[in-house]
């Protein structure tokens, strides 16, 4: 079968003369369908076994709800049990050098998503969900979609960078799949996964997301997750009550990630086995919904009620308040799944609450509540994601309107600004990480040699003898030592190589001083010297330092600067040029 592939490849790119370009479109097509059926074979597989469980698919809300509350507190601490058991399976069968995420894959290993680890962790994750926790699918699905495109490529022996596109296309056709929103799919993986858009990259991923969106239409009962209304006309100073909600979402959203991270820890120091804490987690989830039965599930239900039906701002404030501990402590407690659609849930309801609140002070010049929840949807995820662009995607193309682009660009763009001031405030490792490089380069940009500046240690005076001067040597292993004057002002250097040959020599050496051997006109850096600057001055001298003095004018020796220092600080700064 292999050996078919690899030829039916060669044939079809000899044939039809295909660039490599062309070759990835069409690789592109395969794994969107792949991802599409991946993502599909998921959601039938929660579909069965919530049948099992529950007796029928479909709500997880109204499944708590016809449950005994002693089964609804039973079924997601089981559930949590062997979904631990499931993760314990995992890591026996996959080596500590292994690492399950796509992100990752992409980003900075060779594309090669583990096999075995991707289908238990998927597996646990199905029992989460099945059973009730609250937790996103979307996260497995996309690990599915990117695992297939992973087998895929490795099956025809692509090398790493494509096998790293691959992937990636895969994980977008999973997004689209999930959300029914094939563009944002595509920014999903290049502002978040790539971190940029470059069109060899975003053309494959592009085809991958709208061929993974056409196939999902084709199976039967499949609609997109969320139901929006049509969203109402915004004028005049009402946008600036949208803006007001961004800012609210930038606030928030570093405190929600926080308390997940928060949840993770104190669970982490449980002396408790990984199935018992999953269970722990699932039995917090089962104890909350004997009272609310609303934080079962990932939060479609509750989202798609809150659009289309009024609530109170009672009923909203404790449904969130409730939901937000249910999904920590799923979370927390290690089950697998994303916080995708937890994340849009909490945007939602902090923007209803809000429309409440503004609609009770103005109600004849702001919109309905459920007008703020969408845009609270997309102004959330914008801050948790730190990825505006596909937030603001992401929401149009669930509601296909024109009306909401202007509020929720607006939104979003303030919650993003708000929430990047915030330190270690993204949903996304992949995203922190890079935030922390860019970080970097713009520090090492502006980097002088005055914080590089190490002591001088080998600086002799004008006054100093052959055995002096020699004896340093000796203790230090250099070729120059720096000569300065009464005041520690640079005079210039004395060569090891002068010394050693008059003592080679045997020339009288007696009454020789460093003024006898000072070489004055030597290469120097000043404190505020760039990088760049000083990397020219390093490559005309062949050393391994410099002298930093303070000016021309007044050179005073500050110290020196070793080439080694400065060349880290180049390569991180353009690590391209390693």
């Amino acid at each position: 079968m292999l050996s078919f592939l690899l030829k039916l490849r060669t044939r079809a790119q000899t044939l039809f003369r295909l660039s490599e370009a062309h070759t990835m479109l069409l690789w592109a097509v395969i794994v969107g369908v792949a991802g599409a059926f991946a993502t599909a074979a998921f959601r039938e597989g929660i579909d069965e076994l919530q049948r099992l469980l529950g007796g029928e698919a479909g709500s997880f809300v109204d499944m708590a709800a016809r449950l005994p509350w002693p089964v609804r507190v039973a079924l997601p601490t089981a559930g949590g049990l062997v979904a631990g058991a499931c993760l314990v399976i995992a890591r026996r069968r996959t080596s500590k050098q292994a690492n399950a995420d796509y992100m990752e894959a992409v980003t900075i290993g060779d594309g090669a998503v583990p096999l075995w680890q991707s289908l238990w962790r998927s597996l646990s994750s199905l029992f989460t969900i099945a059973s009730g926790g609250s937790i996103g699918r979307e996260g497995s699905m996309v690990q599915l979609a990117a695992l297939s495109a992973s087998v895929i490529g490795r099956w025809v022996h692509f090398d790493p960078p494509r096998l790293r596109l691959l992937v990636a296309c895969g994980a977008a056709a999973g997004i689209t799949s999930a959300y029914n929103a094939p563009i944002a799919g595509a920014f999903f993986v290049t502002e978040i996964v790539l971190g940029s858009i470059a069109m060899e990259s975003f053309g494959p991923i592009v085809v991958s997301s709208v061929v993974a969106n056409i196939t999902m239409r084709e199976f039967a009962g499949y609609r997109p997750p969320y139901e929006m209304p049509v969203f109402p006309t915004v004028t005049g100073v009402e946008v600036l009550l949208f803006v007001v909600l961004g800012l609210l979402c930038g606030v928030l959203a570093p405190h929600f990630l926080r308390l997940l991270a928060a949840s993770k820890k104190r669970f982490a120091l449980l002396p408790l086995p990984l199935p018992v804490r999953l269970a722990l987690g699932g039995l917090i989830v089962g104890a909350i919904s004997i009272w609310r039965p609303e934080v079962w599930g990932n939060g479609y239900e509750v989202v798609n009620s809150l659009l289309h039906e009024p609530w109170t701002w009672t009923a909203l404030l404790t449904v969130l308040i409730f939901k937000i501990i249910a999904t920590a402590a799923t979370a927390g407690s290690g089950a697998v799944g994303g916080i995708f659609t937890p994340t849009l849930f909490v945007g939602a309801v902090l923007g209803c609450l809000f429309g409440i609140g503004v609609h009770a002070i103005w109600p004849d010049s702001t919109s309905a509540p459920f007008a703020y929840a969408m845009v609270g949807m997309g102004a959330f995820l914008a801050a948790a994601t730190h990825a505006p662009l596909m937030a603001i995607l992401m929401i149009f193309e669930m509601t296909l309107s024109y009306q909401v682009m202007l509020p929720l660009m607006l939104s979003c763009v303030v919650a993003y600004f708000i929430a990047r001031t915030s330190e270690q405030t993204s949903m996304y490792e992949v995203t922190l990480r890079r935030t922390r490089e860019e970080k970097e380069r713009v520090r090492l940009a502006a980097t002088q040699m005055r914080e590089l500046v190490k002591p001088a240690d080998t600086v002799v005076p004008l006054s100093a003898n052959v055995k002096d001067m020699t004896r340093v040597f000796l203790e230090y292993p250099v070729k120059y030592l720096y000569v300065v004057d009464d005041g520690e002002r640079f005079q210039g250097v004395v060569a090891l190589k002068d010394i050693t040959s008059d003592l080679l020599d045997e020339r009288d050496t007696e009454i020789k001083t460093a003024a006898d051997y000072l070489q004055p006109h030597f290469d120097v850096l000043t404190p505020d010297m760039s990088l760049g600057e000083a990397l020219q001055h390093f490559l005309a001298f062949q050393g391994e330092r410099l002298p930093v003095i303070e000016r021309k004018s007044q050179p005073l020796l500050l110290g020196v600067v070793y080439k080694t220092s400065l060349l880290d600080a180049y390569f991180r700064l353009n690590p391209a040029a390693r």
